[in-house]
């Protein structure tokens, strides 16, 4: 176990985890908007009893329905990856990490699953309330799938409610409220499920745009953009609020992640961040002040602080202080963790030296060792830096991480203009005339999954090199498989996943050119 592994077979075995991961996120951010969206309308539709509504409701529904069914093949291939391809991390912390999955599979996907076929084939075989009553279970079913799925990959970012059994070599849990309420599993489930909610709004806006740039269906897509505006600038505005508390939640959980997506490489009181700009270098070289410097950069002065500390005064640690320490602000080495960590990895190791010797009572002298809260304090929790070869090795990719994030918070200010203009127009009447907007709303339905992308692109690869933060990198969780195997997964992976969207785009445009049956 934890064995080194062949590099190309960690590489393959995380591109294939990166393909199957990113076609799922094609799918799921509009299967969580789009099911709240239509159970608004469905609402509606219910207390007023308008034949409009239900007209409304069923077309978005079957758009909902194709998306929802090609979603589903992706996620359940992503579980399986981690037994085939990461089986090292599947031992280490199965206990912890399955029983989030096993919930979601049991309690979430059972319920939405179970209330679809009403939702789908029930009109006129049941009541209209237990149908509306289906389709909102169906929406909470599907973002209960997303909270248990958040707080299992939370809890790679951030490793709370466990201790380590070294006679297993295994992670317990040991609570589950602190796995469930870990506070990155909080600020990553709200601020996920918010941006689901923004692509369902965005692409109801845009498809209705095109109903009215095509002056067809002009009712129903009005009164879409009306849900779809309001739903859609709460949205934003709750994406903006909780990518706020993301941030600072990751300055305390991950501050190399932090650190790289500031591009910040020198702990500093009064720090700006930066909302615009070019880095001037790409290589990652510890002291090299050049990194610091930009081609051209837009900060807002001492933000950074605030955010992070709540006034100017707070230190922002970075990179350079994070690898080499920072004895007046209480920072660690990197080398010291790595010494650290190689004191639990030795003592794990002699724990099983002294079983198969028979050496009862120094396997319980260390035992009681591993479940002190102070040595798992001052050295357990340091486990993964005995596998790092050198200190440099923690950084992540600095351009991935800031470009990535900055990115997705430029788009995010711009979510929330476009449905503030919606509305603003819809309500003064002149949406129609506004034909340069109307395209604008139709040219924007792929920009949510841009930045839902690159928001996933920050979590995993600013993390870098772990899987588990702090207590095992990637390169010791990957299985002792033949990278051929990966190889070959990977292309077929990469040809089904690509009919499968092909395949939805398809059908979903001959719909919305079909439009609503009369």
């Amino acid at each position: 176990m934890f064995e080194n592994p062949d590099l190309a077979l960690v590489d393959w075995s995380r591109a294939q985890f990166a393909l199957t991961a990113i076609y799922h996120w094609l799918f799921v951010p509009l299967t969580l908007g789009l099911s709240f969206i239509v159970a608004i309308m469905e609402t509606i539709y219910y207390r007023n009893g308008g034949e409009e509504w239900k007209r409304m409701t069923k077309f978005w529904m079957t758009l909902f329905g194709i998306n929802f069914a090609i979603g589903v093949a992706t996620g359940i291939i992503l579980e399986f990856q981690f037994g085939t391809n990461w089986s090292n991390y599947s031992w280490f912390v199965g206990d912890i990490f399955g029983a989030p999955l096993a919930i979601e599979g049991i309690l979430a996907f059972f319920l939405e699953s179970t209330f679809v076929a009403v939702m789908f084939f029930g009109w006129n075989k049941v009541s209209k309330r237990f149908h509306l009553v289906s389709t909102w279970l169906v929406a909470i079913g599907a973002n209960l799938s997303a909270l248990w799925i958040l707080v299992a990959n939370a809890w790679m970012q951030n490793p709370v409610g466990m201790i380590f059994n070294p006679g297993t070599a295994r992670n317990e849990m040991i609570s589950f409220w602190d796995v469930l309420f870990n506070e990155v599993a909080v600020s990553k489930f709200l601020h996920t499920i918010s941006s689901g909610f923004l692509v369902g709004s965005m692409f109801v806006l845009g498809i209705s745009a095109w109903y009215l740039i095509s002056k067809r269906e002009e009712l129903l897509a009005k009164r879409s953009i009306l849900i779809a505006g309001i739903f859609g600038l709460l949205s934003s505005l709750l994406v903006a609020y909780t990518g706020d508390t993301s941030a600072r939640t990751l300055a305390k959980a991950q501050p190399v992640k932090f650190a790289a997506f500031e591009a910040l490489y020198d702990v500093t009181q009064n720090a700006d961040l930066v909302a615009v700009g070019v880095l001037k270098k790409s290589e990652k070289k510890i002291g090299d002040k050049d990194l610091n410097d930009f081609v051209f950069k837009i900060s807002i002065p001492g933000f950074l602080s605030v955010m992070t500390g709540g006034d100017q005064s707070a230190f922002v640690p970075g990179i350079n202080d994070l690898i080499n320490g920072n004895s007046s602000q209480g920072i660690i080495s990197v080398a010291e963790k790595m010494e650290r960590g190689k004191t639990a990895r030795n003592l794990l190791n002699e724990y099983k030296t002294a079983k198969q010797n028979n050496d009862l009572m120094r396997a319980e002298g260390i035992l009681g060792m591993f479940r002190d809260k102070k040595f798992n304090d001052e050295y357990f929790r340091y486990f993964g830096y005995s596998f790092i070869s050198k200190p440099e090795d923690v950084i992540p990719g600095v351009q991935v991480s800031f470009y990535s994030f900055h990115l997705m918070v430029i788009l995010g200010f711009y979510f929330i203009l476009v449905f503030a203009l919606a509305l603003y127009f819809l309500f003064r009447g002149t949406l129609q005339s506004r034909r340069w907007f109307l395209w604008v709303a139709l040219c924007s339905i792929l920009l949510p999954y841009v930045a839902g992308e690159m928001g996933w692109v920050l979590a995993e690869m600013g993390r870098q090199p772990w899987i588990i933060q702090d207590l095992m990198p990637v390169s010791a969780a990957v299985s002792q498989i033949g990278s051929g195997s990966v190889i070959i997964t990977f292309l077929l992976f990469a040809v089904l996943f690509t009919i499968l969207l092909i395949a939805e785009i398809s059908i979903m445009i001959r719909q919305i050119k079909l439009g609503p049956k009369h």
